[in-house]
């Protein structure tokens, strides 16, 4: 039989002991002053935490941020944040990433000033094996945000990639703060492709932009604010009603559901038809002799 915990889309970290913690800000310097982006492409844009805070509308994501010129990665500092107990909600961002990572450890180019690059920490009341739903949440919110700043339509490749046209433009990583088995923190790490008009030539048949899709610049800081409303609405729903509501929304927004398609997975490659996701998230994939394969953690193709 096989094991949830081990295949699902999450790494977790143990908390260490108090020997081997390490301060997160010592190590890299916050901005508090935006004159030190003087020569910086996108001046007009700049990331400003007080910008950011006065046009939120939530009550706890978004209220404490951490924002860099430079980071290795802001999973990094978010999860150095989360073992140091800070609040639900606190979000770490940076100009750009110079290691950023997405799912199965691979590479996400996060260049300076042109995208949202950020990761924030959640303390839910759930279980391991309801963890994987908060990233099919974090997709649905990056959906919804998108759409509503840039006014491009987006689809959802399972469980967590969103695509515009074809091409993806956001990528969501999940990982797990634990203590005896028990979840202390989730953090959620995002990146989008915001104000991009080019790609390394590596990337420029998968990669878009919202710029290059909508035609226009598109203002960073509305987007992560509207991000910010989105996802703590449907996170206060979560909470009190359930994963089913974010089910339908995530379903709606579903790229492959009712297409072949193929799934490359830890166990093997599948082909089958899509149904759609579980009340735990995992996709349902019917396989050619009308059996139901779980897809618990895998790479999926739409098939032509």
């Amino acid at each position: 039989m096989e094991q949830r915990n081990e295949e699902r889309n999450k790494t977790i970290i143990e908390i260490p002991t108090e020997n081997t913690r390490q301060n997160p800000i010592s190590n890299f310097e916050l901005i508090t002053d935006q004159t030190v982006f003087s020569n910086h492409e996108f001046v007009n844009d700049l990331l400003d935490v007080k910008q950011i805070q006065q046009g939120l509308e939530t009550k706890d994501l978004g209220q404490n941020i951490f924002l860099y010129d430079s980071l290795p990665s802001t999973q990094v500092i978010a999860k150095e944040l989360a073992v140091d107990f800070a609040k639900e909600g606190t979000m770490v961002i940076s100009e750009e990433q110079t290691s950023g990572k997405g799912r199965m450890s691979r590479s996400w180019h996060s260049p300076k000033g042109a995208g949202l690059w950020f990761s924030f920490l959640l303390r839910p009341d759930v279980s391991l094996n309801q963890a994987p739903q908060l990233t099919l949440l974090c997709a649905v919110a990056c959906a919804q945000a998108i759409e509503e700043v840039s006014k491009v339509v987006v689809h959802i490749k399972w469980p967590n990639d969103i695509y515009v046209n074809g091409k993806k433009v956001c990528g969501i990583l999940t990982e797990l703060v634990t203590d005896r088995n028990q979840i202390q923190s989730v953090i959620i790490g995002v990146g989008i492709n915001v104000n991009q008009t080019a790609f390394p030539e590596e990337l420029a048949e998968k990669a878009t932009s919202l710029r290059l899709e909508a035609g226009r610049k598109v203002d960073r800081t509305k987007l992560l604010q509207t991000f910010c409303r989105q996802f703590e609405k449907l996170y206060e729903t979560y909470l009190s009603a359930g994963f089913t509501p974010i089910k339908l929304l995530w379903e709606g927004y579903a790229i492959s559901i009712g297409k072949e398609i193929t799934a490359r997975t830890p166990q093997g490659t599948f082909y089958g038809t899509a149904l759609g996701i579980d009340e735990d998230g995992i996709l349902q994939l019917q396989l050619q002799d009308g059996s139901i394969k779980q897809i618990y953690s895998a790479d999926i193709e739409v098939n032509d």
